[in-house]
């Protein structure tokens, strides 16, 4: 089965004849459709090229060196950092999204490295806790502007990367920054009324046009069904580990049963491990072949001449098959029933809970107590803020960086009375 996966996909990456998107090919190798680091639109910031590397490779870089992609190691996906060292972490959750990515992006003949750079990227906003602390603190932010780990993430990249002297941030090219507003589609279509933007891309709006009425380039759309399959894929694999739900289990999700009874046929007596290896490596095979069959007929319907085109079209040209959708959905429910509100989680989910909002009503009653670069931005409150909302919007930066690992630490100093002295 596994090797009948990698035939099929190796025949459906490969541009015959026969393959719709054999017309779109240029003369570099990629689709008239692709993005191409000689055709950006540019840094918000003017910056002179790279001796060595394209555009999208050097903000595939930024991303790597960036502290805020360094501290994914120690937040996590659903498990708390000290409940295994298996688990998946935001870091390696985003090292996987980008393989898969990179996968799709080669295979539709689209840049690789804008995909990387997208895929790498789309996490780093991310609370401690996972969705848990990104929940307390959009709570805690509500009188304050909000807070939503996707607009942070825009945060990081253009204001609190301290890396560079001539500018904060980044400074990623704005197909890299389109990527990270517009992966899940336009953020309203033709005739709508626009929406309220969050404080950051509200703001990056004024100085840059993301064109945020429009879909995003196909290497920005694979970033973002990459992230699905991810997800996925591993959240099945990390509630096999942790032992919250069995293989037997899971064949109630039918087409996922089918797999595993086909490997059970294959190799008679294989170990439950191993089956459940197999079983998930197929569960993403099956994904990424819909996928890329599905976008291939929608990209040959489009008739695509240039990235634009993309931009402009009614629908997402990189997605799911109807039946795949609902497959996926069923697996979705699984795992929310099976593993999301599964009892240890929800303790769990109480407690960090009561983490966030601690930290938050202990930095907002007391300034001093934020480490000295954080009450140094309190204390630098911008043009056009209000005093309170200004330490907040600190305050939540402060936070949302946190690791799992800092948060729990941050609050053990904070509330322990018998831990005066570290």
């Amino acid at each position: 089965m596994a090797r009948a996966v990698a035939k099929k996909l190796k025949s459906l990456g490969e541009t015959g004849p026969k393959d719709p998107l054999a017309k779109f090919l240029a003369a570099d190798g990629l689709s008239t459709f692709a993005s191409r680091p000689a055709e950006s639109r540019g840094r918000l910031h003017k910056e002179g090229p790279s001796k060595t590397r394209g555009d999208f490779e050097r903000d595939r870089d930024r991303i790597i060196h960036s502290s805020a992609f360094r501290r994914l190691k120690f937040k996590t996906q659903v498990f708390v950092y000290h409940e295994g060292d298996h688990y998946r972490t935001r870091l390696s959750h985003s090292i996987e999204v980008a393989q898969v990515a990179r996968s799709l992006a080669r295979l539709l003949k689209v840049d690789e490295d804008l995909a990387e750079t997208c895929a790498l990227a789309h996490d780093l906003g991310h609370t401690p806790f996972a969705h848990v602390g990104e929940d307390a603190l959009a709570e805690c932010m509500k009188p304050y502007g909000g807070f939503d780990h996707n607009d942070q993430t825009l945060r990081v990249v253009t204001k609190l990367e301290k890396k560079y002297p001539n500018f904060d941030g980044l400074n990623l090219t704005w197909e890299s920054l389109e990527g990270l507003c517009k992966h899940n589609g336009p953020l309203y279509k033709t005739g709508q009324k626009k929406p309220k933007l969050e404080i950051t891309l509200a703001e990056l709006s004024k100085q840059m046009d993301l064109l945020l009425g429009t879909y995003a380039s196909v290497e920005a759309q694979a970033a973002g069904i990459a992230d699905d399959i991810a997800y996925n894929s591993h959240d099945l694999d990390d509630g096999l580990q942790a032992g919250m739900f069995t293989l037997a289990d899971v064949e109630q999700v039918e087409w996922v049963g089918a797999i595993v009874h086909a490997k059970k046929k294959a190799y008679p007596g294989i170990a439950p491990y191993t089956l459940a290896q197999e079983t998930i490596r197929d569960v993403m095979g099956t994904y990424i072949m819909d996928v890329l069959a599905e976008s291939k007929k929608r990209i040959a319907a489009l008739n695509p001449k240039t990235a634009d085109d993309v931009r402009a079209a009614k629908d997402m040209v990189v997605g799911m098959s109807d039946a795949m959708r609902k497959k996926d959905r069923a697996l979705r429910d699984f795992l929310w029933a099976n593993f999301y509100r599964h009892h240890q989680v929800s303790r769990v989910r109480r407690k960090v809970f009561s983490v966030v909002q601690d930290l938050f009503e202990v930095f907002m009653e007391h300034k001093r107590c934020l480490p000295p670069e954080y009450l140094k931005q309190v204390q630098s409150v911008p043009k056009g803020w209000d005093e309170k909302t200004w330490q907040a919007r600190t305050v939540a930066d402060y936070i949302a960086s946190m690791t799992d690992r800092l948060a729990v630490l941050e609050h053990k100093d904070l509330f322990d009375a018998y831990q005066v002295v570290r």
